[in-house]
């Protein structure tokens, strides 16, 4: 049964591409919570500027939570509630 669904999927969407934009899979990760509350391209708005300043998941977990809803404000009021 999976095989079916997953060759029909593969049928449907025969090259499926991720409209986020990343680099390695700490970007991929943040961008993929992030786009849960908003649109993959307002997410695109914000995470290079994000991603700049905080590069690894060391430095935004020791990051100024000011400075995090700073980058963030732009995509959303209720994004920044989970931060």
């Amino acid at each position: 049964m999976m095989n079916d669904l997953s060759e029909y999927l593969d049928y449907l969407y025969p090259n499926p591409k991720c409209e986020l934009i990343y680099h390695n899979d700490y970007e991929l990760l943040i961008a993929i919570v992030l786009s849960a509350q908003t649109t993959d391209a307002r997410v695109n708005t914000v995470t290079p500027l994000l991603f700049s300043r905080f590069d690894n998941l060391e430095k935004l977990k020791s990051a100024n939570v000011n400075d995090v809803e700073l980058i963030l404000k732009p995509i959303g009021s209720l994004l920044l509630e989970f931060w």
